[in-house]
């Protein structure tokens, strides 16, 4: 890790990561990600991310050489695999990292093969395996990608979180994805697995009957207060696991070298070396599933951009399909003289007019697209406006991200309702969208149903804009010439050097760097140049509405000017001075395999330290990390990055960010980090700045304008859908200003969603609000079908908006053998001591959820002398925060209050089974149990609809206390306090570290 601080701000680092250390209240994985290995002070562990990134990456190399000759240029060079790849690759990282980030699974055994709940979580790794092939095969990558990082996740853990490493086993355990491999039995619930170990680091202390050559056994740590850890069990271990001081004290976790974190730590490489021979092994095994040249466009490998069409059929729009026709045959021709491409990549064709939208023609084949393309006509319609959002949200869902979408029309948008949905996915997927529209009032009279405003083109511009995309406004005559941006812009590492806006009427200058791996660079200028000058780094200069010059070709055509740089191409910095009548972009795009991707992240502080990837826009005004990568780069080539600056829509300098790189000698790529203490207020883009190896300056510009906000949504969970069967997305909404109403809206793209919205309510200030959507998915709704819900909400009084996209899977119906699960969520109690236990009592909170498809269909207590209770807030819209808000709406679901029809809400031993399958319709179900101190334990039994059951054992934490080994508590009062220890020992630690010169 290099940090560009004092000797004294070191100090102050790594005070201040020790007091994080003892604040942090749980971790129980293999670490997520890079920063986790700074928040542990293991710099040398391996992370679910590099396990990850290495076995994708030599997996993509391996399948490339092996491929036939002309499907690759031979170069065996990772930094050629292009932007989309590591975009790919990066899906899959978060996804892993997710899982112990999220509400829905960290918390959960079953994830992280925790708690002994092997079978349970081998039946989840199948699922995830035949879920990612479905998608693969169905060509629903995004989703695959997602999939593919849980599985990952899961089986990564097992190897950690197991005895697997402590039995000697040199291999995978091949039974964990299939069946028919041999099975080792794991250690029933009564059977001691650990003997005590009191101190940091735990050696030989699983018992010996766990590792009988002849008969072995397997066993998973038990981690926090639930599942109730039995005697004699091992635990996860750590200071951050509470359980490690029940009965067998100690730990079996192998997630870092950090002996503080990791009892086995001792064992973390051999484990890291399983765990990602079993990355591997999927990966090779999934290439085989669905054939290498599959394989390869799941990660996007050295593809060119998609090409994706959006065209207005109307009648009046013969040249604007005929402009389409031509660019995309010449494109395509191109890419065949390439030889960089290993694919031919993805070809999208999305025609519209009113009411009719679609179908959406996709291909990997050029010649179909072509054939696609021909047989286009513009027949009918004539009358404005048309369903252009329709079509565009149809062309978002259905390409890959990073895409660059061109719409052709000259009509205004009828569905102008659907701009926020399409807004965030193009900020979801970081697609690109430009406008080429061709209203002209000398040829065409279009006939309008409604009175036209006179900026009805208004939200293609703010589209446009937010995405980093043009809007150019042209001609029939012009067309063809214009939508040579079509080609300039979906070439292979095609990288952007400058994008900013102008305001009306004013004499604006910006500048652009220009380094030694650039070439072929073009500026589009979208609007109406009065005067335009170039300037050259050695001082030279060309008007461009003048005489042809030295240093750049002009083709000005009505609404773009499209200026290319002449050969030699000089490098340093570029201006560009300009007037114009009315609005002006600028943008400059060229040639370079350098390029660079990012994202924002919050530390997390709760079950797993690390970085987790902040969804939708960022908080303004408060801080958050930036986490950058650089993509491109050779191993040869030398580069540093010192810091970005974030700049505004105009390109006026907002502040700058300093970087600190997280690389180490195992990285795959150039990984970036920087803490912005503020987020701005005024949307931004982020632009890159460094130096080469020979001094000169790099920079990258992404085009893209973040806008900060004060609200946010947060996904709490979902569910996958079945056909026939309804499931439900749980979210949550966050106000970080004052007490105000907001309005919030859902879009599925097929239609499943009951009803959509818009809903208004109130919440207060700095408090939240929880709520949920139910989707019904159709009984005709195929296996594999992916599904895109986007969830919006805006504030009443402002402009204050976020967003959360939602991708879910259609999975086959298949005979649901998957029991319900109960999770605690909190314990209390408030027991007298000696015989004055009626005096007090405990309780317990859980969660119930089905973890098949069929849905919880009853509870019973079945041993216990207090009382279960059904708990109905959770679910429906529900207020958190220091300020009550005030409930003004409607529920999404459109049911009625939890409580009709179900006769009761409580129950007590000896009644019947309690029937909520009318109730919780496929969601999660919150329950609590009350008893006197005098009945510690209880027992209750959850049914799904599918027949299958589980029994759920509750235990007062007195009772837990009482159970755990006389000899574990006698020794307890010689130990000092758990803070002491730690502290003293992580001074130590640090001492150790800074001596060696490690850190």
């Amino acid at each position: 890790m290099v940090w560009r601080t004092s000797e004294s701000g070191l100090w102050v680092r790594l005070c201040v990561l020790g007091l994080l250390v003892l604040v942090l209240p749980g971790c129980q994985s293999f670490l997520p990600n890079f920063w986790s290995r700074v928040l542990t002070l293991s710099w040398d562990s391996y992370t679910h991310q590099y396990m990850t990134e290495q076995a994708i990456l030599n997996v993509t190399m391996e399948t490339l050489k092996n491929l036939p000759r002309h499907h690759h240029s031979g170069s065996e060079n990772h930094a050629g695999l292009g932007r989309g790849f590591w975009h790919a690759v990066g899906e899959v990282v978060r996804s892993n990292a997710d899982m112990d980030f999220a509400n829905y699974a960290k918390l959960d055994p079953v994830y992280h093969f925790d708690s002994e709940r092997v079978d349970t979580a081998m039946e989840m790794l199948r699922e995830f395996w035949n879920q990612t092939v479905l998608l693969v095969k169905a060509k629903e990558y995004q989703g695959a990608r997602h999939s593919l990082g849980q599985l990952f996740h899961s089986l990564q853990d097992f190897y950690s979180h197991s005895n697997w490493v402590e039995m000697g086993q040199k291999g995978i355990y091949q039974h964990l994805l299939n069946p028919r491999a041999p099975a080792v039995p794991t250690a029933s619930e009564e059977v001691a697995t650990c003997a005590e170990c009191h101190g940091f680091i735990c050696k030989n202390n699983i018992l010996k009957v766990m590792l009988n050559p002849n008969i072995p056994l397997l066993t998973t740590g038990y981690f926090s207060d639930y599942p109730i850890k039995p005697p004699g069990k091992c635990s996860h271990g750590g200071v951050l696991d509470s359980s490690r001081h029940q009965g067998a004290q100690g730990g079996i976790n192998k997630d870092s070298t950090s002996p503080f974190f990791s009892p086995h730590h001792y064992l973390h490489a051999e484990a890291a070396k399983l765990a990602t021979t079993a990355t591997l092994t999927v990966l090779q095994e999934l290439r085989n599933a669905v054939e290498p040249t599959t394989f390869l466009r799941l990660f996007s490998v050295r593809q060119p951009p998609a090409l994706v069409f959006v065209i207005d059929t109307t009648g009046s729009m013969f040249e604007e399909i005929s402009a389409a026709r031509w660019r995309a045959y010449s494109i395509i021709q191109a890419r065949r003289q390439d030889s960089s491409y290993a694919l031919p990549g993805t070809f999208l064709l999305v025609p519209f007019h009113d009411p009719q939208v679609g179908p959406v023609y996709e291909t990997d084949d050029p010649e179909q697209f072509l054939r696609y393309l021909e047989d286009l006509t513009a027949l009918g319609g004539g009358d404005e406006p048309e369903m252009c959002f329709t079509a565009i949200q149809l062309a978002l869902t259905n390409s890959p991200p990073l895409s660059e979408i061109f719409v052709f029309t000259d009509a205004s948008a009828k569905d102008r309702h659907l701009y926020n949905s399409v807004k965030a996915l193009t900020l979801e997927k970081q697609s690109k969208v430009t406008f080429l529209l061709t209203e002209d009032t000398r040829r065409r009279m279009r006939k309008r149903r409604e009175t036209l405003s006179p900026d009805r083109f208004s939200l293609y511009t703010s589209l446009a804009s937010v995405s980093g995309g043009l809007t150019v406004f042209t001609s029939d005559k012009d067309i063809a010439k214009v939508s040579a941006i079509v080609q300039d812009s979906t070439t292979a590492n095609k990288v952007t050097l400058l994008h900013v806006e102008s305001d009306a009427d004013s004499e604006c200058s910006h500048s652009f760097q220009v380094d030694g791996s650039m070439r072929n660079i073009t500026l589009h200028l979208a609007g109406d140049l009065t005067d335009c000058t170039l300037h050259s780094p050695d001082g030279h200069s060309q008007p461009l509405l003048g005489s042809p010059g030295h240093l750049a070709e002009l083709e000005s055509l009505q609404g773009l000017y499209r200026v290319t740089l002449l050969p030699p191409i000089e490098q340093g910095q570029w201006h560009v001075t300009a007037k114009a009548r009315g609005n002006v972009t600028f943008s400059v795009i060229g040639d370079s395999g350098l390029d660079f991707l990012y994202y924002f992240a919050t530390e997390a502080n709760e079950t797993h330290p690390g970085l987790s990837r902040v969804e939708g826009s960022p908080i303004a005004g408060v801080p958050v990390f930036l986490v950058l990568a650089v993509t491109g780069l050779s191993p040869a080539q030398k580069a540093s990055f010192s810091h970005v600056a974030l700049m505004g829509s105009g390109g006026e300098h907002l502040q700058n960010v300093t970087l600190n790189s997280t690389s180490t000698w195992w990285a795959s790529e150039q990984e970036l980090v920087g803490r912005i203490a503020a987020v701005p207020r005024e949307p931004f883009c982020v632009h890159l700045f460094g130096r080469d190896g020979h001094g000169s300056t790099l920079e990258r510009v992404s085009s893209e304008m973040i806008h900060p906000t004060h609200v946010q949504i947060q996904v709490l969970s979902s569910s996958r859908l079945v056909p026939g069967h309804t499931s439900s997305v749980a979210f949550e909404v966050w106000n970080h200003g004052p007490a105000r109403s907001f309005s919030l809206s859902a879009e599925d793209d097929h239609g499943y969603l009951s009803p959509s919205g818009p809903y208004s309510f109130h919440i207060g200030e700095r408090a939240s609000f929880s709520r949920e959507v139910v989707l019904k998915t159709p009984h005709k709704a195929a296996a594999g079908e992916a599904v895109t819900l986007t969830l919006m909400v805006r504030a009443r009084d402002s402009v204050d908006a976020n967003y959360a996209v939602v991708h879910l899977t259609v999975i086959p119906q298949d005979k649901d053998r998957s029991p319900p699960s109960c999770s605690a969520m909190r314990v209390e109690e408030a027991c007298p001591t000696g015989e004055q236990c009626p005096l007090g009592n405990w309780s317990v909170s859980l969660a119930v959820k089905d973890r098949g498809h069929s849905g919880l269909a009853a509870v019973q207590l079945s041993q216990g002398e207090g009382t279960l209770l059904l708990l109905h807030h959770h679910h429906r819209g529900s207020h958190h925060g220091p300020r009550e808000g005030h409930h003004g709406h409607r529920a999404i679901e459109g049911s009625p209050h939890e409580a009709q029809g179900l006769g009761r809400d409580r129950m007590v031993v000896g009644e019947p089974p309690l029937n909520v399958t009318s109730w919780v319709g496929g969601r999660p179900v919150r329950l609590g149990y009350v008893s006197a101190c005098c009945a510690p334990t209880a027992e209750l039994v959850v049914w799904d609809r599918a027949g299958n059951s589980r029994r759920c054992h509750l235990v007062s934490p007195r009772q837990q206390r009482a159970i755990q080994d006389q000899p574990a508590r006698s020794k307890a009062s010689d130990q000092q306090p758990a803070h002491s220890c730690q502290v003293m020992s992580l001074v130590m630690l640090l001492s150790s570290l800074l001596a060696t010169g490690t850190v």
